[in-house]
């Protein structure tokens, strides 16, 4: 049976490379939220306070990714998600989700101290590699930072949680 990793951490732990990574070893489709959401919405960006649009949009792609998450496993084939799940109400709903559908979820979990993180998004955000989907200036790393929950005791008593050494 296919498998479903989903990979969470904060922003800069290394998630889309070790992403990248896990698909090439498995031979599954990387599918990542920031990519489609950059191509798909931040054209119409709004300046200013751009939370309430983004998680409106954000909550849209969810279900079209899973939708095509879908498509991909019934082919036979390991899907890698990397969907910015930053808070455990947002992973245990979607893993619910998943698991309603028939599939259980392996959680790839990744980390990296703050200053660490913090210097791979500025090079990030100026060498705009293979990893680079959007620019996340520092006032929207220190909201993601904080917002960040790792995943408590319930959280790997419910999954299988596995916690990566980054990078």
């Amino acid at each position: 049976m296919p498998q479903i990793h989903l990979i969470e951490g904060p922003v800069g732990a290394g998630k889309s490379t070790y992403a990248i990574a896990l698909a090439h070893k498995t031979g599954g489709v990387h599918i990542a939220l920031d990519e489609w959401f950059a191509t798909l919405f931040s054209p119409d960006r709004p300046i200013g306070d751009f939370i309430p649009w983004y998680i409106a949009r954000k909550d849209r792609l969810l279900d079209l990714i899973w939708r095509h998450a879908q498509r991909v496993l019934a082919s036979g084939t390991d899907v890698i998600l990397e969907l910015g799940l930053i808070q455990r109400q947002g992973r245990a709903e979607f893993c619910r989700h998943v698991q309603a559908d028939g599939f259980e979820p392996t959680l790839h979990v990744l980390d990296a101290p703050i200053d660490v993180r913090r210097e791979r998004v500025r090079r990030r955000n100026e060498e705009k590699g293979s990893t680079f989907s959007m620019v996340v200036p520092d006032h929207v790393f220190d909201l993601a930072s904080k917002l960040w929950e790792a995943p408590d005791e319930i959280e790997c008593d419910e999954y299988e949680v596995r916690f990566v050494a980054s990078q």
